[in-house]
């Protein structure tokens, strides 16, 4: 892993970063020891439906909330998202539930903004390698998760972490997101086996979203305790009230009722790993 310098954990020393956000109840830890489940839509479809859901998501005892303000789209005629109109409803979820929450944000130009009104951004699997986006990230204060882009090794998608390390931000969450291969009866391939390989190598926290790994959401409950056995420090999982009639990710998104047995089987796995969730 030549040239990763900020990344990787120092030769004998077991280190570990532990990144703590501030909720409105209490303080949200992500990182060894801990299991922590974000959950909720892929995307913020109206206020209406995301209070909901967010309110459903909290009794279930999620610790951070989801939901995509900004969505980058294959199709530029699919619902990319509401913009500001959808960061102002998720600030207004942080102040109705007391959870953190986290969003996508897509332009340097929108960093300001996703960071004002969110506690957690996300640098997606398309945007890994977008060098000025890193950078931005890195200067912005904020706890950041990094998913793996789908085309990248485990060595490219450390490397871009150092973007965001090395401007001055130690708060980066790793996320694997699954890997495009010949496969196609999943939406991406999972690779548990980089989960269990960065927990040697680095000392940043990685998290599992099983939802875009499979696409599918009957796949989403064993993949989600397969990364909690190989040492993921929490998962990312998307949940709908009505899947089928979602704007995007609906066939990957679990009804509340799905993700209520999908969590109390992690919260039970986390224990058997004294894994706090």
């Amino acid at each position: 892993m030549l040239g990763c310098k900020l990344a990787l954990k120092e030769d004998n020393i077991d280190q570990r970063t532990i990144i703590n956000i501030p909720g409105g109840q209490k303080t949200v830890t992500i990182g060894e020891g801990h299991c922590t489940i974000i959950a909720g839509p892929c995307a913020v479809e109206s206020r209406e439906a995301y209070l909901e859901i967010a309110l459903i998501m909290k009794e279930m005892g999620v610790h951070i909330l989801r939901g995509g303000a900004f969505k980058p789209r294959t199709s530029p005629y699919s619902f990319a998202g509401l913009g500001e109109k959808g960061l102002k409803i998720l600030a207004e979820a942080r102040e109705l539930t007391g959870l953190p929450v986290v969003t996508e944000v897509l332009d340097i130009r929108e960093m300001e903004k996703v960071c004002y009104y969110c506690d957690i951004i996300q640098i997606g699997s398309r945007n890994m390698q977008n060098f000025p986006l890193l950078k931005e990230a890195g200067r912005s204060g904020k706890p950041v998760i990094l998913k793996r882009g789908f085309a990248a090794t485990i060595e490219e998608w450390l490397f871009a972490s150092e973007y965001i390390l090395q401007a001055g931000n130690n708060q980066v969450i790793l996320c694997e997101r699954g890997i495009r291969t010949f496969e196609s009866m999943m939406r991406n391939t999972v690779d548990i086996g980089a989960v269990a390989l960065l927990k040697n190598l680095s000392h940043l926290p990685i998290i599992v979203d099983p939802s875009h790994a499979t696409g599918k959401r009957e796949l989403v409950k064993p993949v989600a305790r397969a990364a909690v056995s190989a040492g993921a420090d929490g998962l990312i999982i998307e949940v709908h009230q009505n899947p089928d009639k979602a704007l995007s990710d609906g066939p990957q998104s679990l009804t509340p009722d799905l993700f209520a047995d999908v969590a109390r089987d992690i919260k039970k796995l986390a224990q058997l790993y004294n894994k706090e969730c």
